[in-house]
């Protein structure tokens, strides 16, 4: 069905974050940096191969926010992953670009297809669709699908991205807390047959890596 709601609200929720906190893991509502550096590591390990100067690996940050996951990158001497960014915020895309000035990052939505987005190897969506504010259940799992529709495409070897639990004390009414098996049975109709979910890394989420 086509999406009837304004998913810009997370966009704008992300923005508010930034405004209050700062280039900071709070500026990107991560509750703590120790959390936030344990997620930047389960979606760097989509990647089975290992990166070399001869055979580097392309990453696209899809929902790149501050782009802490390449200064993670870079604090972690991967300089065999040449990483680009994408992110919908006009303003997170301008504080990276001062950031990181000799590296491409994008802006854009890929719904709207406003933006061109090169193919690469892998494709991390850290944090994309943890939170769906106001909208309901439904409105977010069908707007989690048409991203996803667009994304996979575009990895020629594998995506990640991390949603909320559902096996959880309780629920918040904000998270976007995904069954496992609603998110395995869009995957294998829809996506790929070739799919892991982890919920080993002591966080109240799971991440999915999908591969060709």
């Amino acid at each position: 069905m086509p999406l009837t709601a304004d998913y810009s609200e997370i966009v704008t929720h992300y923005e508010a974050c930034l405004t209050r906190h700062g280039d900071t893991h709070r500026g990107v509502d991560w509750p703590n940096e120790v959390d936030a550096k344990t997620r930047y590591r389960v979606m760097l390990e989509v990647i089975r191969e290992t990166p070399t100067p001869l055979q580097p690996i392309t990453l696209l940050d899809f929902g790149c926010g501050a782009g802490h996951l390449l200064a993670h990158l870079r604090a972690e001497q991967q300089g065999n992953v040449h990483y680009t960014g994408l992110d919908m915020s006009p303003k997170f895309v301008d504080l990276c670009r001062d950031k990181f000035p000799d590296v491409e990052f994008l802006c854009g939505d890929i719904l709207q297809g406003d933006v061109e987005i090169p193919q690469v190897d892998y494709v991390v969506m850290n944090g994309v669709f943890t939170e769906k504010r106001s909208l309901p259940f439904e409105v977010m799992f069908d707007y989690f699908r048409q991203v996803l529709r667009r994304v996979y495409p575009l990895a020629r070897r594998g995506l990640a991205f991390n949603v909320m639990s559902k096996h959880v004390d309780w629920e918040r009414d904000d998270l976007f807390h995904l069954p496992f098996d609603s998110l395995a049975t869009f995957l294998r109709r829809e996506i790929s047959r070739h799919y892991q979910f982890r919920a080993d890394y002591g966080l109240f989420e799971y991440t999915a890596y999908v591969y060709r």
